[in-house]
């Protein structure tokens, strides 16, 4: 399979300095802190309308994920599950994925979210707004996870 290439289009900005600081999910603490995504210049013109939604999907590129075993014993589960059925962190290919709550423009290029849960300097890799008729798939099965 041939390589990929991917351009970040900004960073993020969080508390947190390393990965071991991180939530494990963007909903805790409580507070939950504001944090900073921060669009290079020359996307800036794509955040157009972009301050109507309430809430988006950020993706972005965990750089200081370590090796991703192909299987892994979660700690809250009673034996090993393959990397795909879990959200551990460490991935084949570290991209992360949140639902933040947009809370609008500190300036030009500079969105105030809630609900992230990566390091300060995190690449973003994308932002798409969050459409809860379409993201949202209420009757939607946990897996292993309701047999804890």
């Amino acid at each position: 399979m041939p390589a990929l290439g991917l351009t970040p289009i900004g960073h993020l900005e969080t508390p947190w300095a390393s990965p071991a600081e991180c939530p494990r999910n963007g909903r805790k603490p409580d507070p939950r802190p504001l944090c900073r995504a921060i669009v290079a210049p020359e996307y800036r013109a794509g955040l157009d309308q972009l301050d109507s939604f309430s809430h988006l999907i950020l993706l972005y590129w965990m750089h200081l994920s370590g090796p991703a075993p192909l299987v892994i014993t979660p700690r809250f589960a009673a034996g090993p599950r393959g990397i795909f059925a879990t959200r551990a962190p460490v991935r084949p290919n570290p991209i992360a994925l949140s639902v933040v709550e947009f809370i609008g423009f500190a300036e030009p290029g500079v969105l105030l979210v809630r609900n992230l849960d990566c390091v300060s300097g995190t690449p973003l890799l994308d932002i798409k707004p969050y459409l809860p008729s379409v993201d949202a798939e209420p009757e939607a099965s946990m897996g292993w996870l309701v047999l804890r």
